[in-house]
């Protein structure tokens, strides 16, 4: 894709979503997420998802739509806390590896070792050594975990400033929402650049053929997770897939391309 085609895409208008149809379309791919789970535990095989993205981007959202009617002894979500001495102390992957799925389980990462590429550094929580040294072994550590025959998918749900301002100032004013509030929510918008180009970085040294990355524009949050689980559908195999359903919009979710950081195709 070139350099004119990409800005194209980053500035075509969106389409819109009735709320009925994506209560409907949702419906009929959670129906495809569950032969999904079917087909993983009757043939033993591991899935691992990360999602990353800025505070507010709609990681617990997506996540929760593509979990809900799942089984739970077959589908764990992981976020983890703030690490603990014994976990500073230790090998950095050493804290993510006991999650890791085993056959016929779906695991899904809200946030994952992918923390030192870039809350870590933009806080100041790690050295630059320790940075240094995660984005130099990350590439090597995923290889390893596909290797062991783990299918690894790692999306970036991509939000504009505008839009995060919002939704974290609606979070404040939501009830229902204060778990999500953060110490490092103030951080969110005065670090903005700090944390685009940890971004960029994390992206275009972590993104290869064994272990790419997918890109997903999030500023709407319904196109997002009816795109995102698309796309996860459209990447595993599973039996009686309706092929047609689960074609991802490559205007909203695409795979990542190291020219999408000059071309506009990710927020500035």
């Amino acid at each position: 894709m070139g350099k004119k085609n990409n800005e194209k895409k980053a500035s075509e208008p969106l389409p819109e979503l009735s709320k009925k149809d994506y209560e409907d379309t949702l419906y009929k791919l959670q129906v495809e997420l569950v032969k999904l789970q079917r087909h993983f535990i009757k043939c033993g095989d591991k899935i691992l998802i990360i999602f990353e993205g800025r505070d507010a981007a709609g990681k617990d959202g997506t996540i929760k739509r593509i979990t809900q009617h799942l089984s739970p002894r077959e589908t764990r979500v992981v976020a983890l806390g703030k690490p603990s001495d014994r976990d500073r102390s230790s090998w950095y992957f050493q804290r993510y590896t006991p999650y890791l799925p085993a056959a016929q389980e779906l695991v899904l990462f809200n946030r994952s070792w992918y923390n030192r590429a870039g809350v870590e550094p933009v806080m100041g929580f790690c050295t630059d050594a320790e940075y240094n040294e995660f984005m130099a072994s990350v590439p090597e550590f995923e290889h390893m975990v596909v290797r062991s025959g783990i299918k690894l998918l790692k999306y970036y749900l991509d939000i504009s400033k505008s839009e995060q301002a919002k939704r974290l100032d609606d979070r404040k004013n939501d009830p229902l929402a204060q778990w999500k509030i953060s110490a490092l929510d103030e951080y969110a918008i005065k670090k903005w650049k700090e944390y685009s180009l940890a971004r960029d970085k994390m992206l275009a040294h972590t993104h290869n053929l064994t272990a790419p990355w997918t890109i997903a524009r999030a500023n709407d949050k319904q196109l997002a997770r009816i795109n995102i689980i698309k796309d996860l559908l459209n990447r595993l195999d599973y039996e009686n897939k309706d092929e047609r359903l689960v074609m991802p919009d490559t205007r909203i979710v695409m795979e990542f391309k190291v020219s999408f950081i000059e071309d506009g195709v990710l927020e500035p």
